[in-house]
């Protein structure tokens, strides 16, 4: 398929105006980010979801086909979430994100059965899209039981507008701080939601039968037709309890309508029993309404502010006295009111929101550009490493592991190699120690643990394989029991310190051994020398620290930070240089090093963008002609635990 211009496909079930929080946060969105000079464009599909039916799934289908190769598609929770099948088909053409509200078997009135199913699709659904964006620090956190880790996760909270002001005549402003009309006499109640089980305006209408003898009126506002038998047995309980005149059923209206109704009203009631977020609550303060809604789901921080009036969800009678507290005391809801007058000034926008949304687009990128490497770079790259590798630091490593087999047992001493790529770190390895022996290959790349699990099946080793991402949350009771050697090699410069802290304590935890190779040290040298080598290495470095996913990377530090932690262990440490010695037998390589180095350095000085590709010419002109020699500075670190190693004092050397 053709490039599209659209750089962001976002996809909803249905008609996309449809005026649900869920609709109006993604219609928002995509307008903040066009605003903001990102084009994107939402489309709305056939059919009936969340449950899909033939016609929902076709039409994923036939959208997901037509969308040219790399492009960045933001699929709405409620559309997306039941159906892995039809996204698994394209998850390694399209860039595919999931956008979720709240998981889908949260929703209230299903069966257990209904539950199991939603939650089995939608694990799986999340485990084939590559990012996950929520609306809320909570629905994130709910995610962990979808085996979503945090590092996957970027949250964009929903922003607000003032319908207050929107309201307004376009030649009218808005009186002082916090000024708004107020009824003289029935304070008029606003809640905003389609009418459903999980919204529970059955609870609210409940509440206000008991308060007959105070002064008021109520507006329900929402769609009436996404449950009819639920909407019609609100109308019966209204009319059964002589409410007729006192509560309208306005169903679903429009903005303008929406904010018309905001700027009359004097107090805001949300009764749900659940939410992801509940925009609504943000919307109510920034028309300087005072709130009161349930505790239920992401609601009890949502609305942990001055202004809004929390109660337990469900809680029918306690919904009841909150509405007393404020409708029987005229200064108690005024000093409510002048709180939430207060807060309006600090809501959330829409463009706060487009900016978080962009900062995640751009974590993701950064994710996915530093953590997953080409298979090309990885196959170039091994006979450099092997040819690099201290012999000393491996032979200290087998005579550890030999005494501790004699203490322990006839083994295997199990290995566990961590961002193991195609498997080159066991490839030298293994055969290198000459006992029994076990390995664990971890990646997050599933294309690379595929080719590493057919080279480990060369070695005469038992091995398994292990898809999962590798993120400082995930590393508490990350190694296997018996773990004997934790291995690494060109990974640790790449991550955060807190990344190493976390690893290591799993390391430590299970007094492993640890061997980590050739990292970046911070120097390369070329022969002969040019006069931008050295801005080439000083943006390159500052390139090094920046944040690959997990935090601001160690850089060339990692060795010596790993080393020192080690030391304050316990453990005995030795470290090697093991440089990198390349010149035009290694062209492959070098070319893409050196490429790699261009693209790194101007990303950090645009403008030094001429300087750097005219050496970048200079350099492949004498590597072709054989010209040229490279070195790169690594060091190899290993680590062996306090009560197995030769002496009980921790001691470094070099």
């Amino acid at each position: 398929m053709p490039k599209s211009d659209t750089a962001l496909h976002f996809i909803v079930p249905g008609d996309p105006d449809q005026n649900t929080g869920g609709y109006r946060y993604v219609r928002k969105l995509v307008a903040a980010l066009n605003q903001a000079g990102t084009s994107a464009q939402v489309t709305g599909l056939p059919g009936r979801f969340p449950r899909p039916d033939a016609v929902a799934t076709g039409s994923m289908e036939s959208l997901l086909s037509q969308l040219a190769d790399d492009s960045r598609v933001i699929l709405d929770g409620l559309a997306m979430s039941a159906m892995p099948d039809v996204l698994e088909k394209h998850a390694q053409r399209l860039r595919l994100a999931a956008l979720i509200h709240h998981p889908l078997a949260d929703e209230t009135g299903l069966s257990q059965s209904e539950q199991d199913w939603f939650f089995e699709r939608e694990k799986r659904a999340l485990e084939i899209v590559r990012d996950v964006f929520t609306t809320s620090p909570f629905t994130a956190s709910r995610l962990a039981d979808y085996c979503v880790t945090a590092g996957r996760i970027r949250t964009a909270e929903p922003g607000a507008e003032s319908p207050v002001v929107d309201a307004l005549p376009s030649d009218t402003e808005p009186s002082g701080q916090g000024d708004r009309p107020r009824m003289p006499h029935a304070p008029k109640i606003l809640c905003v939601a389609h009418l459903s089980p999980r919204k529970a305006q059955h609870h609210l209408v409940e509440a206000l039968a008991g308060l007959g003898d105070l002064p008021w009126q109520c507006t329900l506002a929402g769609s009436c037709e996404r449950d009819l038998l639920y909407a019609d047995g609100v109308r019966q309980q209204i009319h059964g309890a002589g409410l007729s005149e006192r509560i309208d059923l306005v169903g679903e209206v429009d903005e303008q309508q929406l904010a018309s109704l905001y700027r009359k009203a004097d107090l805001f009631v949300l009764p749900s029993l659940y939410e992801g977020y509940g925009m609504v609550i943000d919307e109510a303060l920034a028309a300087r309404l005072p709130v009161i809604c349930s505790d239920g789901g992401a609601l009890k921080n949502t609305g942990d502010r001055p202004g809004v009036a929390l109660y337990e969800a469900g809680n029918t009678e306690a919904l009841r006295e909150r509405l007393r507290a404020w409708l029987g005391d005229p200064e108690v809801l005024e000093q409510a009111r002048k709180q939430a007058a207060h807060q309006s000034h600090s809501i959330r926008t829409w463009a706060d929101t487009a900016s978080l949304f962009l900062k995640g687009l751009g974590y993701f990128d950064q994710c996915h550009r530093d953590t997953y490497f080409p298979e090309e770079w990885l196959q170039a790259r091994e006979a450099a490493d092997h040819r690099a590798r201290s012999v000393e630091l491996t032979q200290r490593l087998e005579q550890w592991a030999g005494e501790t087999l004699k203490r322990n047992g006839p083994g295997p001493v199990r290995v566990v190699d961590i961002g193991t790529g195609r498997g080159s770190n066991a490839a030298y390895l293994a055969p290198a120690l000459s006992l029994p022996q076990s390995w664990v290959l971890v990646d997050q790349d599933e294309g690379l643990l595929a080719e590493a699990s057919r080279r480990a099946s060369q070695l005469d080793v038992p091995f398994e394989t292990l898809q999962r991402r590798l993120m400082p949350e995930d590393f508490q009771g990350f190694l296997p029991h018996g773990t004997g050697v934790v291995t690494a090699s060109a990974l640790i410069d790449l991550v955060s310190e807190p990344w190493l802290a976390a690893l290591l304590a799993e390391v430590v935890s299970k007094q492993a051994a640890i061997l980590v190779v050739l990292s970046y040290t911070g120097r390369f040298e070329l022969s002969p020398a040019h006069e931008d080598d050295s801005l080439l290495r000083e943006l390159v470095n500052q390139h090094q620290h920046g944040d690959k996913g997990t935090g601001a990377a160690l850089g060339p530090d990692a060795a010596a930070v790993l080393a020192d932690k080690l030391m304050s262990g316990g453990y005995e440490v030795q470290v090697a240089d093991t440089p990198w010695q390349l010149n035009s037998r290694d062209s492959g390589l070098a070319t893409m090093l050196m490429a790699g180095w261009v693209s790194a350095a101007i990303q950090r000085s645009p403008g030094s963008a001429d300087r750097l590709n005219a050496w970048f010419v200079a350099r492949k002109q004498q590597l072709a002609a054989s010209k040229l020699e490279i070195t790169v500075s690594h060091q190899d670190v290993l680590g062996l635990p306090p009560s197995h190693s030769a002496e009980n004092t921790p001691k470094r050397s070099a």
